[in-house]
């Protein structure tokens, strides 16, 4: 993590022309002898640069908000090695309006086929606005429970570990049940999480409790106790 960036150094016009959009045919490969600061950028910084140019916009309209997915999880030690788009959570009474704060700034908005969020271009990179978590509307006090955290120096509302664990272990179900892909959430957060409260949320769902135990064969998490038996 870098230090902490100036606020006043975001409060930029909106507008700015470092919001650049992917469009056209893209540009040929550059020649070996580009300068380097001319090159473009690699995958993960420019989840990054995306990242923290939607968290700069929607903070200075004031929008309730907070960073999800692989992201949210490298702002809380995570490894730099982050999936194909940006998240965020919003509420669902905010979408209209966050939508729009994101046309003024130049960014393309529109409504996939799914009616639980929105999606926006920005630097070429996807970002999500997920207005329903796990099945779940996004309510204030989901988000009022977010950290404040530093995103490459940029700070803004993360997802606590909790919810993040949370929403993609309760997602689980017979058509989506990729262990695989939230064990390293898992283990880089484990003892940040709430485990008890996970548990307790999921209830006694098949996929979510055979999650849970996989992590328990892998000393992730400790063993839950188990009832004495009635002698």
């Amino acid at each position: 993590m870098t230090q902490h960036a100036d606020d006043d150094a975001l409060d930029q016009p909106a507008g700015v022309a470092e919001l650049r959009l992917a469009t056209g045919e893209p540009d040929p490969a550059p020649p070996n002898d580009v300068p380097a600061q001319e090159l473009p950028l690699d995958r993960n910084q420019a989840i990054l640069q995306a990242a923290k140019q939607v968290g700069s916009l929607l903070k200075r309209k004031g929008h309730p908000f907070a960073l999800a997915g692989s992201v949210a999880v490298y702002a809380h030690g995570g490894t730099q090695n982050l999936q194909h788009d940006v998240d965020f959570a919003i509420r669902p009474e905010d979408a209209e309006a966050v939508a729009e704060t994101l046309r003024e700034a130049g960014l393309t908005v529109y409504e996939p086929p799914e009616d639980w969020l929105l999606k926006a271009g920005c630097l070429g990179q996807q970002v999500d606005l997920i207005f329903e978590l796990a099945h779940r509307p996004v309510g204030t006090e989901l988000l009022e429970r977010a950290e404040r955290l530093s995103v490459d120096s940029v700070l803004m509302p993360v997802l606590s570990p909790t919810d993040l664990v949370h929403s993609r272990v309760a997602a689980f179900s017979e058509h989506h049940c990729d262990f695989g892909a939230v064990l390293p959430i898992a283990r880089v957060l484990r003892e940040k999480v709430d485990w008890d409260r996970v548990r307790r949320d999921c209830g006694d769902e098949p996929m979510s409790d055979a999650f849970f135990y996989f992590l328990e064969r892998l000393d992730v998490i400790p063993p839950r106790p188990r009832p004495k038996e009635d002698r």
